[in-house]
């Protein structure tokens, strides 16, 4: 199949590095607060770009759960295959791609376990069939012999655990901050012109921008 031919026009937005903020993150947050209202479909799916000690990235969705001071944090697996990458490279890249609005953010840095007691308080918050899923995906990746399984397995962790009763927080699950050393906000122009300003920390650690050529 043949996509030469296919391609838009980005001329929705313009992202002038005059007039953004001196954080990255009250400009990320105010991009996710319009991305919510314009209702994107989940704006807070991101790709998690990670390479372990055979150097071989692989990309995949989470979902973003906190924009803290420093950085952003989402939940996982830790036994999972990224949880994996993670333990042999704490080096980590995040990007979010919001087609209704024309704009990219990539977010890169340096990535770590959260506070237990912090994974566990939001492990209560989710839903209780999605707590209980998480017991079943252990190991995440890991494979199984069919789909069968997988149902068993959570039907009797049901039983176990009813709705009415608490489910314990796995130890083998829980969050990863992102701290971050660079972020990249991208918006699609007209002419393939786009507007990209990075944020990176300079050796006083205070946040520098510049633009990039698209």
């Amino acid at each position: 199949m043949d996509f030469t031919d296919q391609r838009l026009s980005y001329e929705k937005g313009v992202l002038d590095q005059q007039s953004v903020p001196t954080s990255p993150f009250e400009l990320l947050g105010a991009w996710m607060t319009e991305a919510i209202e314009q209702k994107v479909q989940e704006p807070y799916a991101m790709s998690l770009a990670t390479c372990g000690a055979d150097l071989k990235p692989s990309v995949r969705i989470v979902l973003l759960r906190e924009i803290t001071e420093t950085g952003v944090v989402f939940y996982t697996n830790y036994d999972s295959a990224k949880g994996q990458d993670i333990s042999e490279n704490p080096n980590a890249e995040v990007l979010f791609f919001w087609h209704e609005l024309e704009r990219q953010i990539r977010i890169s840095g340096r990535i770590a376990k959260i506070d237990a007691g912090k994974s566990a308080a939001y492990f209560q918050k989710r839903p209780h069939d999605s707590q209980v899923g998480a017991w079943v995906s252990e190991p995440q990746s890991g494979e199984v012999a069919n789909r069968e399984v997988m149902e068993q397995k959570f039907a009797q962790l049901q039983s176990r655990y009813p709705s009415d009763s608490p489910v314990p927080t796995p130890t083998f699950w829980g969050g990863y901050e992102i701290t971050a050393e660079h972020i990249e906000f991208w918006q699609g122009r007209a002419s393939r012109m786009h507007d990209r300003i990075v944020y990176s920390k300079d050796d006083n650690n205070n946040w520098q921008t510049k633009r990039l050529l698209p």
